[in-house]
């Protein structure tokens, strides 16, 4: 089916291309998330340090519109990551025993 829309070299060469460019934003999600819950739970981190971690972790930094779109070009970036990542790594292709058993019926 992937043989249709695009061969597996194409798909490697977009994510490699798009690669770096979601990182970060993924990076600094992630990291704020999990610090945020580290600190706040096990060290008792103030209020006012918890706002400063989730103002970075939410993308208010950049302002209420750009916002929406961090947040959805995040979700969007990472569905797109894990997506081509699946499908290049070939596990969701039949076995070579498969096909000849199949062929042999």
């Amino acid at each position: 089916m992937l043989s249709r829309f695009m061969d597996t070299k194409t798909l490697r060469k977009l994510h490699r291309k798009f690669a770096p460019i979601v990182f970060l934003p993924l990076f600094i999600t992630a990291f704020t998330g999990v610090f945020y819950r580290v600190a706040r739970s096990w060290f008792g981190a103030s209020d006012e340090f918890g706002e400063m971690i989730l103002f970075i972790h939410q993308g208010e930094f950049l302002g209420k519109d750009l916002r929406v779109f961090y947040v959805l070009l995040n979700g969007l970036g990472l569905i797109a990551m894990v997506a081509t990542g699946i499908i290049m790594s070939g596990i969701f292709r039949p076995r070579k025993k498969v096909i000849e058993k199949v062929n042999q019926e």
